[in-house]
C-alpha cells in the first residue's frame, strides 16, 4: 500500500512540473508574440531591409519573377490568367487578387511588379525613412497618394505608396510597392529599320506637316506617300463636319497602309476654346478647372480628351498646356492655362496628361520653357522674356520638370527670345535652351519638337529652310510646319542638303528618328480606320464633367 502511494505521489510531482514547464513557455511565447510599439518593430525595419534588397534584383517579396526578365507568358504558366486587365498608355497591367500582386508588361516582358501583401502594409512611413533615410523623389498619383521613389540600381526604381500624411495620421501605412525598370528596349527593333532608311526617308519622320483643305488632296498624298513625313496635324477648317472628319482620316490611313511607319495624326484638343474636332459640346478651360483644384477631376478630363481622339481615329494630342499663366496681359495663354499658381499648374497639368496617356494617346505637353509671362502672340511676332535660368527654375520649368518625372511623351518648344539664356536665337531654335537646357540638365529623354515654324515668330526673321535647319542642330526631334506644302518642301531640302554638306552628320539624324520610331513603336501606332462616333455618348461624358 505503501508503495502504490509513493509511485502516484511521484506521477503527482512528474505531471506538476510538466504543467509548470508548459505554463513558463506558453508565457515566453505569449511575451514574443506580443506587439511592440507601433513605428518601431525591429521585424519591420528589417522587412525594410529586405525589400530594398529585393528590389536590387528586380524582385518583390512572395512574388516569383523579375521585372525586365521574366516573360508573361510564364505569369500565366504558374499563376493563370489574370482576374482583370486593363491597358494604360503603351503597357498591360494585370491584377492577381489572390497573390495581393498586380504584374505590368509590355511587348511580352514584364517590368513592373507590385504588390500589396499583408507584411508590406505592416510597414510605415517612419519605419522607411529610418532604414533608408531621404528618398531620390517623391510623386504623387492620380489619387493624391504620396510615392517615395529610390533608384535601387541603375536598371530599377522602387516606389513606396503611402497615402499622404496628416495631422492626425502622422505615420502612415505603406499601401503597396511597385519594382520597375525601363520598358522593353526597342532598340534592337528601331535599329535595323533606320539602317535601312534612305536619308531622305529619315528627314521625312523629322518632319509634323499640315494639309490643306477638307478632302484627301494631292498635296496630302504626296506628303504620305513620296515626303513620307513622320505626322500630320489638323486644323478645324480640316475638320468642317464629323462625318467628312472621319473620312479625311480613313483615307490618309489608307493612302499610308503600304508605308514602313505609321503616322503620327494630331490635333489641338485642350479642351476650352482650343478644340479642334466638330460636333462636340465643349469642356471647361483650364483657367475654370485650375479655379476647382481636383486632381482626379483633371486626370478624367485627360481621358475624356484621350476618347474624343480615340474616337475620330487621331493619336496624337497637342495639350495640355503647361504654362505658368503668370501674365494677365498674355494674349494667346490665358484660359489655356491652369492657373498662375505653379503648384496647381503642375499637378493639374500632370493628371491631364496621364489621363490622356491612359487612353494610348500621345500627349504632347507645352509650350517650354514657359509661355505664361509674355505680352506677345508668337502668331503675330517674337515675344521676348527678360528672364535668368534662376527665374524659370522657380516658375516656368516646374511643371515641365514634374511632367517629365512623371513620363511625358513630347514637349513642344515656343518661339521665344530669351536673351540671357541665348541673345541669339529664339528657345525653339536654340542649342542652349534645347540641348544644354532640356536634354543635359533637365535629363529629357523623350521627343522634343518645335511649335509651328510657320508662325510670324519665325517667318518674320527666318527663311523656313535656314529655321528647319538651326532646328535640327539646336536637338529638335521634330520640326511642325502647319501651312504650305511649299514650306514643307523647303524644310526637307534644307536639311537634306545640310547633311550632304557636313552641317548636320548623319548621326544627329539617326538619334531624332530612333526616339521618333521608338515613340510610335512603344504607342502600337497602327491605321485602323474609325466607321463612326458615337457623339451622344461623348457630348453625354462631357455633361456629367461640367463644373456645377
Amino acid at each position: 500500500m505503501t508503495k502504490k502511494v509513493a509511485i502516484i505521489f511521484l506521477l503527482f510531482i512528474i505531471i506538476s512540473v510538466i504543467v509548470m514547464v508548459m505554463e513558463d513557455k506558453n508565457e515566453t511565447i505569449d511575451k514574443d508574440v506580443q506587439p511592440k510599439e507601433e513605428g518601431t518593430l525591429p521585424e519591420a525595419e528589417s522587412l525594410v531591409e529586405l525589400v530594398f534588397e529585393l528590389a536590387s534584383k528586380g524582385q518583390v517579396l512572395d512574388v516569383p519573377f523579375i521585372a525586365g526578365e521574366t516573360g508573361i507568358q510564364e505569369v500565366y504558366e504558374l499563376w493563370g490568367e489574370s482576374a482583370s486587365k486593363s491597358e494604360l498608355s503603351t503597357a498591360i497591367y494585370e491584377e492577381y487578387p489572390s497573390k495581393k500582386a498586380t504584374i505590368g508588361h509590355q511587348s511580352d516582358i514584364v517590368f513592373d511588379i507590385r504588390t500589396n501583401s499583408e507584411a508590406i502594409q505592416q510597414i510605415s512611413l517612419k519605419d522607411i525613412e529610418k532604414v533608408k533615410g531621404e528618398e531620390d523623389a517623391i510623386k504623387y498619383d492620380e489619387l493624391g497618394q504620396l510615392i517615395l521613389v529610390y533608384e535601387v540600381k541603375s536598371n530599377y526604381q522602387l516606389k513606396w505608396i503611402i497615402q499622404k500624411p496628416t495631422e492626425n495620421e502622422a505615420n502612415p501605412k505603406v499601401d503597396h510597392i511597385s519594382v520597375v525598370t525601363d520598358p522593353v528596349e526597342v532598340t534592337e527593333q528601331v535599329n535595323p529599320l533606320i539602317d535601312e532608311m534612305t536619308l531622305r526617308e529619315k528627314i521625312g519622320q523629322m518632319i509634323f506637316a499640315g494639309v490643306k483643305g477638307t478632302g484627301l488632296s494631292e498635296e496630302t498624298k504626296q506628303l504620305v506617300s513620296t515626303d513620307k513625313v513622320g505626322g500630320l496635324i489638323f486644323f478645324k477648317n480640316n475638320l468642317k463636319d464629323v462625318q467628312g472628319a472621319v473620312a479625311l482620316l480613313n483615307a490618309i490611313k489608307k493612302e499610308s497602309e503600304d508605308e514602313k511607319f505609321p503616322l503620327f495624326l494630331g490635333v489641338d484638343q485642350e479642351g476650352g476654346r482650343i478644340s479642334r474636332l466638330p460636333g462636340l459640346s465643349k469642356l471647361p478651360t483650364n483657367k475654370d478647372i485650375g479655379k476647382l483644384n481636383n486632381p482626379s477631376y483633371s486626370y478624367k478630363i485627360g481621358t475624356h480628351l484621350g476618347e474624343e481622339l480615340n474616337a475620330f481615329g487621331f493619336n496624337l494630342d497637342f495639350a495640355p498646356v503647361l504654362d505658368v499663366n503668370s501674365n494677365p496681359e498674355n494674349p494667346v495663354i490665358g484660359d489655356r492655362s491652369f492657373g498662375n499658381n505653379v503648384d496647381i499648374v503642375s499637378e493639374l497639368g500632370v493628371q491631364t496628361m496621364k489621363g490622356i496617356q491612359s487612353q494610348n494617346i500621345i500627349s504632347v505637353v507645352k509650350h517650354f520653357p514657359g509661355h505664361g509671362d509674355t505680352d506677345v502672340d508668337s502668331h503675330l511676332e517674337l515675344p521676348i522674356i527678360e528672364k535668368s535660368l534662376e527665374d524659370l527654375q522657380k516658375l516656368e520649368l516646374i511643371p515641365f520638370k514634374r511632367a517629365m518625372e512623371e513620363g511625358a511623351d513630347v514637349i513642344m518648344v515656343a518661339h521665344i527670345l530669351m536673351p540671357k539664356l541665348d541673345p541669339g536665337f529664339p528657345s525653339s531654335l536654340s542649342y542652349e535652351i534645347i540641348t544644354t537646357l532640356l536634354r543635359e540638365q533637365l535629363h529629357f529623354e523623350g521627343v522634343i519638337m518645335t511649335d509651328d515654324m510657320t508662325m510670324n515668330a519665325i517667318t518674320h526673321n527666318y527663311e523656313i529652310g535656314e529655321a528647319a535647319v538651326r532646328a535640327v542642330t539646336a536637338g529638335n526631334d521634330i520640326v511642325l510646319i502647319a501651312h504650305d506644302y511649299k514650306n514643307v518642301l523647303k524644310a526637307i531640302n534644307a536639311i537634306e542638303e545640310s547633311v550632304k554638306d557636313g552641317e548636320i552628320s548623319e548621326e544627329r539624324i539617326n538619334e531624332s528618328v530612333h526616339r521618333i520610331l521608338a515613340l510610335k513603336e512603344n504607342y502600337k501606332l497602327v491605321n485602323k480606320e474609325v466607321t463612326a462616333v458615337n457623339l451622344q455618348q461623348l457630348n453625354e461624358a462631357v455633361e456629367q464633367l461640367s463644373i456645377k
